[in-house]
């Protein structure tokens, strides 16, 4: 009974309370299946109100109910961007060491679900209007494509440290270099001497343009142009040693896919190196700079990157004086655990 007694007292006390009250609301608010749908959408992107309610198929008072449910239960956060608040899934942390077991494990299980027809087809539209709205923006704009950048990041201040990244990586060769969204083909410039053939794909014919005057300028007849996304059939199975995706990412809707795909061009041993901003809370970057995200925690493109098979090998962190952070990260193709030895 000695034993027992302290476990029955530290029951009653109120942080005992306050943790059982927050484990109670946590779970009061998944008891619906509406909201297990929302954080199923949740999952890997975050949506205005009125998206969600175009998803859902709901107006807007009775879906605001819903997450403001979930968010007192601290199930989902928030962030405001100008006069819209966006929502994402909450990261684990709540309720102390049983409320982030039961978190875990109600998002695991959430994950499974499988969404409703109609819920698919209107996320897909919204997800292809999304990325119609960023190439809209690309070919309106592709005559100032250097001043937009600029407003965030000048290419001069991460494209040093990008080709030092991959200097030093361990390439399994230098044959074949493949870069995604090359812009206006600045870096083309670097890679073109260090591999015996580059392909050099983006989705806009306006930019690409741009790329191959560039190129065309510099005497390099090494690049092959191909019009496209990472879904093109002649991206899957390249064999490229090396993958290049320089402050794309956030112009794309569903950036875990495009990391699947492109693993899925590398050669054994290959890499693929990634530049983009860090998470920040700049809301006039989608209008100004056709940005889809607003830059990416780390820990989510280590997840995208995981799922897709690579391995984080290098991070290089650099702070920029107007506030913004980028991320220069390698990725390499996981080895076959069979013939790793």
């Amino acid at each position: 009974m000695k034993n027992v007694q302290p476990a029955l007292e530290s029951a009653v006390t109120p942080e005992g309370a306050l943790a059982a009250d927050s484990l109670a609301g946590l779970l009061k608010a998944a008891g619906d299946p509406l909201r297990l749908h929302i954080l199923r959408v949740l999952r890997e992107d975050s949506f205005g109100v009125s998206e969600l309610c175009a998803i859902f198929d709901m107006r807007q008072p009775a879906l605001s109910h819903h997450l403001k449910v979930l968010a007192g239960a601290g199930l989902v956060a928030t962030r405001r961007e100008g006069n819209s608040i966006f929502y994402r899934r909450a990261l684990p942390g709540h309720g102390g060491a049983a409320g982030e077991a039961l978190l875990a494990a109600l998002f695991e299980s959430v994950d499974r679900l499988v969404l409703p027809a109609p819920t698919l087809a209107a996320l897909d539209a919204l997800q292809r209007q999304r990325e119609e709205n960023s190439r809209a923006f690309f070919r309106e704009n592709a005559h100032k494509f250097r001043e937009q950048q600029d407003l965030i990041a000048r290419y001069d201040q991460y494209a040093g440290t990008v080709a030092e990244v991959l200097q030093e990586a361990a390439l399994p060769g230098s044959a074949l270099a493949l870069e995604v969204g090359p812009g206006d083909g600045r870096f083309l410039l670097e890679l073109a001497p260090r591999f015996g053939e580059v392909v050099a794909l983006d989705i806009e014919a306006a930019m690409l343009e741009q790329a191959r005057e560039r190129a065309a300028a510099a005497g390099l007849d090494n690049i092959r142009f191909l019009h496209g996304d990472t879904a093109h059939p002649k991206v899957d199975g390249l064999g490229a040693d090396c993958v290049v995706i320089n402050m794309v990412l956030h112009h794309t809707p569903d950036p875990g896919r495009v990391l699947a795909e492109v693993a899925g061009s590398l050669a054994p041993g290959g890499v693929v190196l990634v530049t983009d901003l860090c998470s920040h809370d700049q809301g006039w970057a989608r209008e100004n700079c056709g940005d889809l995200w607003l830059g990416f925690d780390p820990a989510r493109l280590t997840g995208w990157a995981t799922e897709a098979g690579l391995d984080d090998i290098a991070s290089v962190f650099l702070a920029q004086r107007n506030g913004f952070q980028i991320q220069v990260r390698l990725f390499g193709r996981r080895k076959d655990k069979r013939t790793a030895a």
